[in-house]
Order: C-alpha cells, then structure tokens, then sequence
C-alpha cells in the first residue's frame, strides 16, 4: 500500500518531535540553567538545517506534544534560511 507524501510528512514530523523530546529528557537531568541551552545547542550542532526547518515549520503550524523543554529551547535554536527553490 503506498504512502502519500502526507504520510511522509506526518511520520517525519513526528520523529523530529520524538527526537527533539528525547534530547529534552537528557538534558531535564543537568542543572536548570543549563537545560535549554543544552537542548538548543545540541540540535543546532546536530541536526540538519533542513530538519530544523521542518521542525519550525511544524511549531509553527501549531503542532502538538512538544516537551516544555524544547518549547523554552526554540528560541536559541538556529533558524536555517527557507529552501532555495
């Protein structure tokens, strides 16, 4: 049975979330101050711009289950530039 690219983009999006909050649980053991920092730059120094991008895309959709964590964390995560078309 094949998927449509809806499909795709929900289980993308869904793992990016899952990831993101994955980070968050590591990180929700380090000093407070420390927290979201370390979520930001751990996805800035590791993820894609074309992952944050989707990531962004779908926060800003008003996507659900993000950890509080991450939420604190969006803005020190870097933004990439839109695609070049």
């Amino acid at each position: 049975m094949p998927h449509d690219a809806q499909d795709h983009a929900m289980n993308t999006e869904q793992k990016l979330v899952y990831m993101a909050n994955q980070i968050a649980t590591y990180f929700a053991s380090q000093p407070r101050e420390q927290q979201a920092a370390g979520v930001a730059k751990h996805i800035n120094d590791y993820w894609e711009p074309r992952m944050r991008r989707q990531f962004f895309a779908f926060v800003e959709a008003g996507g659900s289950g993000i950890a509080p964590l991450v939420e604190e964390a969006l803005p020190k995560i870097r933004r990439p530039k839109p695609d070049a078309l």
